[in-house]
């Protein structure tokens, strides 16, 4: 058994796994950075689908399309395999609750690039679907399942904390830490700065979708959950909002930008 365990971490730990990860980080920055782009376009009152279908669509619309979406598919699944290999071999030298929390971070990141990599293949096989609709839809059924009120609850909150926890980390810059920055001055600058703005807009997207999942929730009206793009839609709308929501896509701008940089620093 013990042998088998070695095998498969070996395996996950690969130089050619690897290199395939890191261009999950960059594809990752490619959707935020298209996302940003859709955000700037709806502020200046334009349309557009300001979330990771509406990216992804983009992106296999472009030449070779159907080849950038299953290689971005191919990259996030990677990713995926190596941050389940984190969470299941790594950080065992660490105390136990400092080993328990990266390991759960390492997880839970497995999971979101799993659920990206699900909707590449959706779109890649030609089954994408309007990621608003799923949401809501998603929604409404589990509001209707036994403990679904308090399921959405926690998921809801889950999800604006981990937007204060992005915010906080980008103001504190405690991403610096997971890369390899570079010598020059010039250029740490840049990745910091590019960090920091990127970090703090997708805290305050992530912090606007968690709580349209909790109002939704206990307004009893599944159809608000509307994910991201309802969550950008609805800043659009507040005082100010074309400004903010501007700004907010330029810091998404700049999270793209940080996570193709990431693809090539991060240390892994």
């Amino acid at each position: 058994m013990k042998d088998a365990a070695d095998a498969a971490e070996d395996i996950t730990n690969s130089r050619p796994l690897e290199l395939v990860a890191r261009a999950g980080f960059a594809v990752s920055g490619i959707l935020h950075f298209l996302i940003g782009l859709v955000a700037i376009r709806l502020a200046m009152g334009g349309e557009g689908e300001a979330d990771v279908s509406g990216a992804v669509e983009q992106l296999g619309s472009q030449p070779a399309g159907p080849l950038l979406l299953w290689s971005s598919f191919a990259a996030c699944v990677a990713l995926a395999i190596w941050q389940t290999s984190d969470a299941i071999f790594d950080f065992e030298h660490l105390p136990a609750k400092k080993k328990l929390g990266k390991k759960a971070k390492a997880a839970l990141q497995a999971v979101v690039y799993a659920g990206l990599a699900l909707t590449l293949f959706s779109f890649a096989s030609g089954a994408g679907k309007d990621h608003t609709s799923s949401t809501s839809d998603l929604t409404a059924s589990v509001l209707k399942a036994p403990g679904g009120y308090a399921l959405l609850l926690a998921v809801g909150a889950g999800v604006a904390v981990a937007g204060i926890v992005y915010a906080i980390r980008g103001f504190r810059q405690s991403f610096a830490k997971h890369l390899r920055l570079p010598a020059s001055h010039k250029a740490r600058m840049a990745v910091t700065i590019l960090g920091v703005a990127g970090y703090a807009a997708k805290g305050i997207v992530l912090l606007l979708v968690g709580l349209l999942v909790i109002v939704a929730t206990i307004k009893a009206h599944p159809e608000e959950s509307t994910g991201l793009d309802g969550g950008l839609r609805a800043l659009r709308d507040q005082p100010f909002g074309l400004y903010i929501l501007a700004a907010v896509g330029a810091g998404l701008i700049c999270y793209g930008i940080f996570m193709m940089v990431r693809a090539k620093l991060a240390k892994m």
